[in-house]
C-alpha cells in the first residue's frame, strides 16, 4: 500500500473521523498521542494509541458490505496485540461525548462497546 494511498486518507477525511480526530489529538484523552490513518501490517487503522496498543476504527454505511475483511482485520490486528474498537459515522456525529468517554473508559480496561 503505498504512502500516498495512507496520505490521502489523512488529507480526505469523513466528517466523523474529523470529529473524533478533534478529540484524539493532542493527547486529550488518557494524556496518551493517537496517530491517525496509520499503517499496521497490511491494513490502515483510522486511529491507533501505539503506547495503549488501541486500534479505534470508524464504520461508515459501506461496513455491511466489509462486515468480513473487517473481522479478518480485526482478529489479525488483536493476535498483533491490539485492541479494537470501532464505532459508527452516526454514533460519533450524534453521540461524541460518549464515544470519547467510552474510549476513556476502554484505555481504563473497561468494556468496548458504547453505552
Amino acid at each position: 500500500m503505498a504512502d500516498s494511498f495512507v496520505r490521502s486518507l489523512r488529507q480526505n477525511p469523513t466528517e466523523a473521523e474529523r470529529l473524533l480526530w478533534r478529540q484524539l489529538r493532542g493527547k486529550k484523552i488518557g494524556d496518551l498521542r493517537f496517530r491517525r490513518q496509520f499503517r499496521l501490517g497490511l491494513y490502515v487503522v483510522d486511529f491507533v494509541s501505539l503506547p495503549a496498543r488501541l486500534v479505534i476504527e470508524v464504520d461508515g454505511a459501506s461496513h455491511e458490505l466489509t462486515a468480513e475483511a473487517d473481522e479478518r482485520r480485526t482478529r489479525w490486528l488483536e493476535g498483533q496485540g491490539f485492541r479494537v474498537i470501532r464505532f459508527t459515522n452516526d454514533q460519533i456525529v450524534d453521540r461524541l461525548p460518549d464515544v470519547v468517554d467510552t474510549i476513556a473508559g476502554v484505555l481504563a480496561g473497561g468494556p468496548t462497546d458504547l453505552s
